[in-house]
């Protein structure tokens, strides 16, 4: 047994678990964070706690491991309220927090409120650290929690407003870490044979059959599986947008992304299926459009690592627990291949072709201010092989989930699960996650507005990512309901949804960033080639249409 102190064994037991950067609000572990610096990591020093929950969470998405966020006791709650991203996007964020002693408590104690309520919701393991002698038992507690399973986030709440607990300056422990539990999935739980092939007989005598990947599949590393079976089978897929990309864009049997955020073919192809497979996903209201794509009653098969999730919002006709790469694989292994299906194959391609002519013209056009489809389309064609694609919820999920492509198996797309401004801050954790490859975020002025102050941290920690925002300067995503609800449009009800017209360019430089204003379509190219080419934090700022509204989903009738 070593004698050290509590900060240190933190530090050394977060080392050894492969963390290489925490987010931070002053201040909490004040001395953990000194003993971390002298093992490499690094501490980015955030202006809110929300922010440091979502670099957190597009830390851990790209390491496929746990980011770590902290806090100290007045900041709990914000961080609580960062989690719910990495909570619906089954992200392991480790949340670290203060509280006060207990003989604070019941007496109004400055900044003191009860934490434990607030993390319940958003975590999988919530735990008080009361003594010194737990934290070795809780921080590997953590991260098993955190990294089996569906991945999910976690809370320790250290007593003491910054953790005073662990300056402990004598305590006896040796630093163990359990490797297993540095990434996910931790456990890869096969399944059932006899259930793998009732699967393949079932998928066997259907004429209609979809595979709609999920984020398990993302989660799992399974995205080669799922093309190997679609091809072996002539099946096409549809993805949720945790899993974009699973299956590249541009191939013959990709639908696209399907349920609210959705392209119309995808809806479309998914609501005519006779079958439809469930590979890692919790069949929730986006995915499947408030459970009408596909329609009640159709045939199900749902595969998933968490039991609790199968049979949730439609009954499987077949059920398989296990992690959604091995079962693919024993899918594979089972099923005959199926070399052609020309009636629903050429089915499958004319709606995506039907989709893809219905945009081409929006796709390249020329107008001023420029229309947000000719801004993805550039995206499209310009995004690096190794590029990290993060983008923003509301409308900017739309338009990166349709009309921006990833057709390269190095290109990782990244979403929100619901927390506008969540774009930006989680690029900067990703591009700490992966320094040497390119990282571009996309979202509106009205979600970059939620954390703008994160410029200086980007700029002061030289985190070379590109935000590209599609400043329309509003929230037009409301304009309808807004002007529904004032009975028409007028000063009044712009209030409620147009914002004044900022050059974020402007902003951006006067930060300490590159910033390049964007308001030609042909000047789009050059920007982003510039903006990738740069050394810093880049703002690309590109005007658009007021009054261009994102797709809404397609419901059959």
């Amino acid at each position: 047994m070593a004698e050290m102190t509590g900060f240190r064994l933190i530090a050394e037991m977060m080392h050894g678990y492969g963390i290489r950067t925490v987010f931070h609000v002053p201040y909490v572990l004040d001395g953990a964070l000194v003993e971390m610096e002298k093992l490499g990591i690094q501490r980015v020093r955030c202006h809110s706690e929300k922010a440091a929950a979502y670099m957190a969470d597009g830390y851990a998405r790209v390491v496929r491991g746990p980011g770590v966020a902290m806090a100290q006791s007045v900041g709990a709650a914000n961080l609580a309220a960062g989690l719910q991203d990495a909570w619906l996007a089954c992200s392991p964020v480790i949340a670290v927090t203060g509280r006060w002693m207990p003989h604070y408590l019941y007496r109004q104690a400055y900044q003191e409120i009860d934490h434990r309520p607030l993390y319940d919701p958003v975590t999988k393991f919530n735990a008080y650290v009361d003594d010194a002698e737990q934290i070795p038992l809780l921080l590997r507690q953590a991260f098993r929690e955190a990294t089996t399973g569906a991945p999910r986030p976690v809370h320790l709440d250290f007593l003491g407003l910054s953790g005073d607990l662990a300056a402990a300056p004598k305590l006896d422990a040796d630093v163990t870490v359990e490797t297993s539990f540095r990434r996910y999935p931790a456990f890869r739980p096969e399944p059932e044979p006899g259930r793998i092939a009732e699967a393949a007989q079932r998928i066997a005598r259907a004429k209609r059959p979809v595979l709609v990947a999920g984020g398990g599949v993302t989660a799992s590393g399974a995205q080669a599986e799922v093309v190997r079976l679609a091809e072996r089978l002539s099946v096409p897929v549809a993805t949720s947008l945790n899993a974009k990309g699973a299956i590249p864009e541009n191939h013959p049997l990709s639908a696209g992304v399907a349920g609210t955020y959705s392209r119309k073919c995808a809806n479309e192809i998914v609501s005519e299926a006779d079958l439809v497979v469930f590979i890692g996903s919790h069949t929730g209201g986006q995915v499947t459009h408030f459970w009408q794509i596909p329609r009640p009653g159709t045939p199900v098969i749902q595969i998933d690592v968490d039991p609790s999730q199968i049979g949730r919002n439609y009954p499987a006709e077949v059920a398989i627990q296990g992690d959604a790469k091995v079962t693919l694989e024993r899918l594979i292994e089972a099923v005959e291949p199926v070399p052609h299906r020309p009636a629903w194959t050429g089915r499958v391609r004319e709606h995506v072709d039907g989709w893809r002519a219905e945009f081409d013209g929006l796709l390249r056009s020329d107008v001023v201010p420029i229309r947000p489809e000719r801004l993805c389309r550039e995206i499209t064609d310009f995004l690096p092989s190794d590029a990290i694609l993060v983008s923003d919820t509301g409308h900017a999920g739309i338009w990166t989930g349709t009309m921006i492509e990833i057709t390269q198996p190095g290109q990782t797309y990244l979403r929100c699960a619901g927390s506008l401004g969540w774009a930006f801050p989680a690029a900067m954790g990703a591009k700490c996650a992966a320094p040497d490859r390119p990282v571009i975020s996309f979202t509106g002025d009205g979600g970059f507005w939620y954390h703008l102050g994160e410029l200086e941290t980007a700029a002061r920690f030289g985190l070379h990512t590109v935000t590209v925002i599609n400043n329309n300067r509003s929230f037009n995503q409301c304009r309808d309901a807004f002007e529904g609800a004032s009975g028409g449009r007028d000063r009044s009800s712009d209030d409620l949804w147009v914002f004044e017209d900022v050059n974020f360019a402007e902003v951006a430089r006067s930060m300490g960033c590159l910033g390049i204003r964007v308001e030609e379509p042909s000047a789009i190219r050059p920007a982003l080639e510039r903006a990738v080419a740069a050394d810093g934090p880049v703002v690309v700022d590109v005007a658009t249409d007021i009054d261009a509204m994102a797709p809404t989903a397609y419901v059959p009738e």
